[in-house]
């Protein structure tokens, strides 16, 4: 417990799912917390609002389009004005479209680059000053099994998360001689509103229960038969942000029960 009391910790795309799971657990080792996304305006500030009251820490939130260069840019400022500073920058937001390549709508392709990709690109060139010159800073990205694996219907997915791990290695060796570190994190598969948005399409398409479908999904992919959790990941986050992983540089992890050993 507050491994991390004094920092300040921003989460793209946090208010549900994934995102929110490692601002929970940043929060519970002692950080202040900027919160990003998109929903409701009274659940989120209820959201908000509780996680400050259960952990004793500062919460604060931005609704910035991570898709836009200038919005990115503003949530960094934001969060330096209204907290003080970034200690630790975790790029998150993720969007997902599947369909097969020759399909695949164009404004589909631009969007989820743009979030999936561009998005870390921007906010690691907006916040990298302030930590190098404090140096100190960790920057953990977000990416999944699919920076490391392909699948079928996938491709701007695919290339978005390969292209983020060929991002955290040059931050990495770019920040090397620093007390800035940037690592990857590759989850496999969690079961967030994304992904239960998936396995309702299977079942749709191929007319069976979504609970079918469900173990169907694992089935195909994950060797131990179980989701991974938010929980897990946030943990995780806090490991990479803590003193103990201060020569973990460049790194992408799985977290994923086995799917990208096989």
């Amino acid at each position: 417990m507050n491994t991390l009391k004094n920092k300040v910790a921003l989460v793209t795309g946090s208010t549900s799912g994934i995102g929110l799971g490692i601002a929970r657990c940043l929060a519970e080792a002692g950080t202040d917390v900027m919160l990003n996304g998109f929903g409701d305006a009274r659940s989120v500030e209820s959201q908000r609002a509780e996680l400050a009251a259960e952990f004793g820490c500062r919460v604060a939130y931005s609704a910035a389009n991570m898709a836009n260069a200038a919005e990115v840019r503003e949530l960094i400022a934001q969060c330096t004005r209204e907290l003080g500073q970034v200690d630790i920058l975790v790029n998150n937001a993720g969007i997902q479209f599947t369909s097969p390549i020759d399909e695949f709508p164009d404004e589909k392709w631009d969007a989820i680059i743009a979030t999936n990709l561009s998005s870390n690109f921007h906010s690691i060139k907006a916040v990298l000053p302030q930590m190098k010159e404090r140096n100190w800073g960790r920057i953990v990205n977000i990416a999944s099994a699919h920076a490391l694996v392909a699948s079928v219907t996938k491709s701007a997915y695919a290339a978005a998360k390969h292209g983020v791990i060929g991002l955290t290695k040059v931050v990495a060796l770019e920040t090397a001689r620093t007390g800035v570190t940037c690592n990857a994190i590759c989850p496999g598969m969690i079961l967030t509103p994304l992904v239960q948005k998936q396995i309702d399409d299977w079942a749709e398409r191929d007319g069976i229960s979504k609970e079918r479908a469900q173990e169907l999904m694992i089935a195909e992919k994950i060797p131990t038969g179980q989701f991974q959790t938010a929980a897990q990941i946030g943990a995780l986050v806090v490991f990479l942000c803590s003193e103990a992983a201060g020569q973990v540089r460049g790194a992408a992890m799985p977290v994923d029960g086995g799917w990208t050993v096989q």
